[in-house]
């Protein structure tokens, strides 16, 4: 069983983000849901990410590190889009992270340092996908891939962003029960 600190995405802890944590619950692990937008949702991503380059984004990626303060500090740290940033943050930058998963998202590890020794890592993205794919963050994740001795890059074919989000028009049901199934895996290996 692993134990995971999960950040939500910027829409916010929707039904269909509830849902994925609840998944990986059925499963035997515990996920840790930390609410970074104060139970706000919003109906698009440029309304979330509006609001939150109103609230900083630094500010964002504080409550997420202030949250694991009160955790273990041996977690799989995970994220999805505006969620990786604390995530990733965190992976490389607490002691005794067993792991990370990047979903939507990866900014260049040089952003927080180096990526730590021992720590694997699991990013998913559509490849066609407006802000993963032309935004950069592919490119940071194939970067983190090659330097790095325990890391995987998942490439679904699609434009969707929040794909594994079903509660959302852009949930993909394949795409979403891959990306599922291979973070079951990665949690039963570093748990």
């Amino acid at each position: 069983m692993a134990e995971v600190l999960l950040f939500h995405h910027a829409q916010g802890q929707t039904p269909g983000f509830h849902a994925f944590a609840d998944e990986l619950r059925r499963a035997g692990h515990a996920v840790h849901t930390p609410d970074l937008f104060d139970g706000r949702t919003f109906g698009s991503i440029e309304e979330g990410v509006a609001y939150a380059e109103e609230i900083g984004f630094g500010n964002i990626v504080e409550r997420g590190v202030r949250t694991a303060e009160e955790l273990p500090a041996e977690l799989v740290y995970a994220g999805f889009s505006l969620g990786v940033l604390p995530a990733q943050k965190l992976a490389q930058t607490r002691p005794g992270a067993r792991g990370a998963l990047l979903v939507y998202s990866c900014v260049p590890a040089s952003e927080f340092g180096s990526w730590p020794d021992g720590v694997p890592v699991q990013i998913h993205g559509m490849d066609a996908d407006p802000f993963f794919a032309g935004e950069g963050d592919v490119e940071a994740a194939r970067e983190l891939v090659e330097s790095t001795a325990d890391a995987e890059l998942f490439l679904y074919p699609g434009e969707a962003h929040l794909f594994a989000d079903s509660s959302l028009p852009s949930y993909d049901e394949r795409a979403a029960g891959l990306l599922t199934q291979r973070v079951l895996e990665f949690l039963e290996r570093t748990g």
